[in-house]
């Protein structure tokens, strides 16, 4: 039982994909393209919380942004240097990882008075690219991925899942505490 778990876990991760299929195009809100296919659309490139807002992705967007409530004590912490930031942040609108922590991190965003012309979101493939090469130079590996940075550096990065829940991490990142992502050990 415990090896089925297993790898339905690796099979359902937004890890490495090997799935090359490239869907039909149109057009969101954002300069990013969104893709279709007969099982589900994304959002491949730069994009806004706009676009999330609408289309395809609005059910899982909107419910998960309005049901979320973050941590009092850690949004008082993010809110007291979430600015000194830059964020880049990689999802894929087609994984579960992804549809289950963006919402939650633009609600922080929001709640915590981010200005979000120092955000970047990028969607990708199952691939984890974009035809514009938005990731390189970024190692990303895993959706979603926020990319904390200073100066043009990065400071730290949130991978794919908590710690201890997406706000307290944020936290620990924000006020450069000894923070390790998921897969750092």
């Amino acid at each position: 039982m415990s090896l089925y778990i297993l790898l339905l876990a690796i099979l359902s991760a937004c890890g490495n994909s090997n799935d090359t299929s490239t869907p039909a195009v149109s057009e969101p809100v954002s300069e990013a393209v969104e893709t279709t296919s007969e099982e589900q659309s994304m959002i491949v490139g730069e994009f806004v919380k706009e676009d999330l807002q609408q289309g395809d992705f609005a059910a899982w967007f909107n419910s998960g942004y309005e049901d979320y409530e973050p941590s009092a004590e850690a949004m008082e912490t993010i809110k007291n240097n979430i600015s000194e930031f830059e964020i880049v942040g990689f999802m894929g609108t087609w994984c579960p990882d992804s549809r289950r922590e963006v919402p939650h991190f633009f609600k922080i965003l929001d709640e915590a008075g981010y200005d979000l012309s120092k955000l970047k979101m990028v969607g990708v493939t199952r691939n984890k690219t974009t035809p514009e090469n938005l990731e390189e130079g970024y190692d990303m590996q895993r959706v979603p991925t926020f990319i904390f940075m200073k100066n043009g550096k990065e400071v730290n990065r949130y991978v794919e899942y908590p710690r201890e829940s997406i706000e307290a991490d944020i936290a620990q990142i924000v006020s450069d505490e000894d923070y390790k992502h998921s897969y750092l050990r």
